[in-house]
């Protein structure tokens, strides 16, 4: 079969080419080669985090793999049939949990039995999605596409620490249904958990107050409820975070803010509820985050999806140009990288 050739620069030109490029080598039974890997970064080529997903792809899959060591900026991936069953991974850093298990769930999906895999590294670090964003929004959203999974959590993981752990379930499914969401509508309320690890819950309190009072500020005509749970979580290290949840009839959306050395926890509060009032001023359905992560799925949908989403993002043009490198389909995003815009992803008729 004919070799993948894919340029890691590409566009945003971080992991998640390579983590999609994973996904859809399993899926599809695809070998690529790639080069430049993460170029354009700090500390270019693969990162322990990225070494733990080609090595979760490769268990999978049985791949043939060369390239796979730390720095390395060229990977070589020819995966054979995937298989389902119990998978166990250690970023043996804070590196994301999450960000791990995406390489792996949508070949897994489609495996032909059930699996479960665990992740052991950080579950609440930046750049990635925090667990309680993945249990509450991209889980339930894959649900409503027809995937099967659960997620759960065992440990908290912050930077630089790590030490976290998260399973998750997947059974497989028989396809992906479309997504159809260009209207959010009434929002019924908004759910939080604003939490601390071997830190006072004191500091989780003031995350959880100026957030609300944020709220009230930026949302003055908003007519629905807010409730923030205080919550202490366990952790091998320290750290903090809050999550806000938005419950409405149509609309996905999540937002969350890291607590770090240094920074207030007064700015946590306001920035994680300063990115809820934007979405919510947007009317979109779907917050940022969602669009990029759904994308790979809904390309495997012989039906057409639409959506709405309060900022397009470099992420999510990078994504769509991967994607289309494993499978023929089109899509066309609406509205400049930074602002509102609407998504349409189908079949390649």
């Amino acid at each position: 079969m004919q070799m993948i050739e894919i340029d890691g620069s590409h566009g945003e030109g971080g992991g998640q080419i390579l983590r999609t490029a994973l996904s859809l080598s399993c899926l599809y039974r695809k070998p690529f080669r790639m080069v430049n890997i993460r170029k354009g970064r700090k500390r270019p080529g693969l990162a322990p985090q990225h070494l733990v997903c080609v090595r979760a792809a490769r268990e999978i899959s049985g791949a043939e793999v060369s390239g796979d060591r730390e720095g390395s900026v060229e990977l070589i991936f020819s995966p054979g049939e995937v298989k389902g069953g119990d998978v166990s991974l250690d970023v043996r850093t804070a590196g994301s949990t999450l960000l791990v298990l995406q390489s792996v769930v949508p070949a897994l999906l489609f495996a032909g039995g059930k699996s479960t895999v665990t992740v052991r590294g950080g579950t609440h670090v930046p750049f990635s999605p925090p667990f309680h964003y993945a249990a509450s929004v991209f889980v339930p959203a894959l649900g409503r596409l027809g995937a099967k999974l659960s997620l759960s959590i065992g440990s908290y993981g912050f930077y630089p620490k790590g030490g976290g752990e998260i399973r998750s379930e997947i059974s497989p499914s028989e396809g992906i249904r479309p997504l159809r969401l260009t209207e959010r509508g009434r929002i019924h309320a908004v759910r939080g958990w604003s939490a601390a690890g071997n830190l006072p819950l004191s500091i989780a309190r003031r995350q959880r107050d100026a957030a609300m009072e944020a709220l009230r500020s930026r949302l003055r005509d908003a007519d629905f409820p807010v409730d923030i749970e205080v919550l202490p979580v366990q952790t091998p290290g320290q750290g903090t975070f809050l999550f806000l949840l938005v419950e409405a009839e149509s609309g996905i959306a999540g937002f969350s803010s890291l607590g770090e050395r240094g920074k207030r926890a007064e700015a946590v509060g306001e920035e994680a509820a300063a990115a809820l009032a934007v979405y919510c001023e947007t009317g979109a359905a779907l917050d940022p985050y969602l669009p990029d992560q759904l994308a790979l799925y809904l390309a495997m949908c012989k039906e057409g999806s639409a959506f709405t989403t309060s900022r397009v993002t470099e992420h999510l043009v990078t994504n769509l140009w991967t994607i289309g490198l494993f499978r023929e389909f089109r899509f066309s995003v609406e509205g400049e990288v930074g602002k509102p815009g609407t998504v349409r992803i189908g079949p390649d008729d």
